[in-house]
């Protein structure tokens, strides 16, 4: 990340070879400096990465042996449940790490790998949600067609293809960040490498990274968001136009959760990548990150088991037969 220009000659002043070193690793300040209140963080967090692991597993366990729920919308909601125990695994049992050992250092190389692994986990969960949204759109404007709009190669295909496009993301922001040079701090403000407050303590110019951050927000954030809300427009449309409560209600109810999960994520994701680099408060993102990276993985299969009976069905037979086996 350093690179030393020995054009003229090949000698080292000893102050530039300490600063070379010390910018092999970084501190990262968490949430708090209180032993009270780390302790406080450290139960709660440790609580709610068990909840996400364990939620979204049983969820991706109980669709997988349901032979009913082998359907598109099933297998999304895998792949989400996937994202979402990458995206918690990312930062979490790093920051309880530095909570129990008092160690607040991270290395370079464990730094970059949480910059690619989390941007990669945001893009891909944006980008799943939005073709969430056109398989609703799929079930209940175009019922019978469904079953061939949403045919086992399309949505495989169309899958790879958010994970391929999600991997080309991520590295180009990585990248961008390794040709960053860190010569005044090495303190970020924040409970993991996140994008906003590693251009605060770079001394490089960063304005291309900024650029590059606000443009990939604008094409998967903002393309994500405007292809859910017209997925969403023209499923309002088809059930206003149902005669009966009864169906108006059932067809509402195939697209509710998705529908929170979404409103939910999309609102923070948007608000922390879209504003202007002079609008940034490290604190208040802090709190804004724990909603994103945190607090998202553990409501979503929540979400989805409580709020839909073919899941909570599957979920008690799959729990009823490991009992029973045991």
């Amino acid at each position: 990340m350093l690179v030393a220009r020995l054009g003229w000659g090949l000698t080292f002043e000893s102050t530039e070879i300490k600063n070379h070193s010390a910018m092999m690793e970084f501190i990262l300040v968490g949430l708090t400096n209180s032993t009270e209140r780390q302790s406080f963080l450290f139960g709660a967090f440790l609580s709610i990465y068990v909840m996400a692991l364990a939620g979204n597993c049983l969820i991706s366990l109980a669709i997988t042996c349901s032979s009913r729920l082998h359907t598109p919308m099933y297998f999304l909601l895998i792949n989400l449940s996937v994202v979402n125990v990458c995206s918690i695994s990312i930062t979490v049992p790093k920051m309880l790490q530095t909570i129990l050992s008092q160690r607040k250092s991270i290395t370079l190389a464990g730094c970059i790998a949480q910059v690619y692994l989390f941007v990669l986990a945001l893009g891909i969960e944006l980008l799943l949600l939005a073709f969430m949204a056109f398989d609703r759109y799929a079930a209940i404007c175009h019922p019978l067609q469904y079953v061939f709009i949403m045919r086992k190669e399309f949505c495989l295909g169309v899958v790879a293809a958010l994970w391929l496009i999600g991997m080309a993301n991520s590295a180009v922001h990585t990248g961008l960040v390794l040709q960053l040079s860190f010569c005044n701090s090495n303190i970020i403000n924040h409970f993991f490498c996140e994008l906003p407050p590693m251009f605060k303590i770079s001394c490089s110019d960063t304005s291309l990274n900024e650029t590059m951050v606000f443009t990939s927000s604008v094409i998967v954030a903002i393309g994500s968001c405007t292809l859910t809300l017209t997925s969403y427009f023209f499923i309002l449309r088809t059930i206003l136009s149902i005669h009966s409560t009864e169906g108006k209600k059932k067809a509402f109810s195939t697209c509710s959760s998705h529908l929170l999960v979404v409103s939910f994520y999309y609102s923070t994701i948007i608000y922390t990548f879209l504003r202007p680099a002079s609008a940034y408060s490290l604190e208040e993102d802090k709190v804004i990150a724990i909603i994103y990276s945190v607090v998202t993985p553990v409501i979503n299969p929540l979400i989805y088991s409580l709020r839909n009976t073919d899941v909570k069905e599957a979920l008690t037979k799959f729990i009823c037969r490991h009992q029973s086996f045991q």
